[in-house]
């Protein structure tokens, strides 16, 4: 990367359940990137102290959300350490335009600006049973599924011989198709901003890991990861 060139700055967007951690990680390992979630980002900030991650601190101890504008402070921050030389990920952030708007702003005062919006399209109903066949061995936290992963010996952990299960309260199908809902009310203005700004790039994502993975690459590589 030539000195002029500024690191790549990737959003990506997708519903619960959608695979986005998994695709992240793997951008991570291939081209070097950073993943940032708002509340790795919040945590960082407030154990580093720095000044916005005391004002991030400050808020939670009141129970009370972080502001925008805090969040797009602790972000600024984070963008400065050395590791976001190849670029960043971020995921969770921004959720609403008004974020979007705060976050192009803080990048145009960087020199920088968002690369590529990546929506990872997938069904609801996929999603659903994805998400609520869900299911972990209670000692070791090995994760198995409905239909997708089942024991080699049913009710028992094939890495630790566990035989108690458990399942997150929030899987429950009715559950998942709440948040969907909610993720979809949430995105849907953020999908036509950044179509509006030439930026987003829709990515099938109901196929095979490997193949979802290929596709995101091309993008990073052209955005210039």
């Amino acid at each position: 990367m030539s000195a002029a060139k500024k690191p790549p700055v990737l959003i990506l967007l997708g519903p619960p359940g959608a695979g986005k951690g998994t695709q992240a990680r793997m951008l991570e390992e291939k081209f070097g990137l950073v993943q940032l979630s708002t509340g790795d980002l919040l945590r960082g900030a407030v154990a580093a102290g720095t000044e916005a991650g005391k004002a991030a601190k400050a808020v939670m101890e009141a129970g009370q959300l972080v502001s925008d504008d805090i969040v797009v402070a602790v972000l600024k921050d984070r963008l400065a350490d050395g590791d976001t030389q190849h670029g960043v990920i971020l995921d969770g952030f921004p959720r609403t335009t008004a974020q979007a708007e705060a976050l192009d702003g803080m990048l145009a005062a960087r020199g920088q600006k968002i690369n590529a919006a990546i929506s990872l399209e997938v069904e609801d109903e996929a999603m659903v049973e994805r998400i609520s066949g869900r299911y972990t061995c209670a000692a070791c936290g090995e994760g198995y599924h409905d239909s997708f992963k089942k024991p080699a010996v049913a009710g028992v952990c094939d890495k630790c011989g566990g035989t108690e299960f458990e399942r997150r309260a929030d899987d429950t199908a009715e559950t998942v198709r709440s948040r969907l809902e909610t993720y979809h009310e949430q995105t849907a203005p953020l999908i036509a901003f950044y179509a509006g700004r030439g930026v987003l790039k829709e990515v099938e994502a109901m196929g095979g890991i490997a193949e979802i993975a290929a596709r995101l690459a091309g993008i990073a590589e052209q955005a210039g990861a």
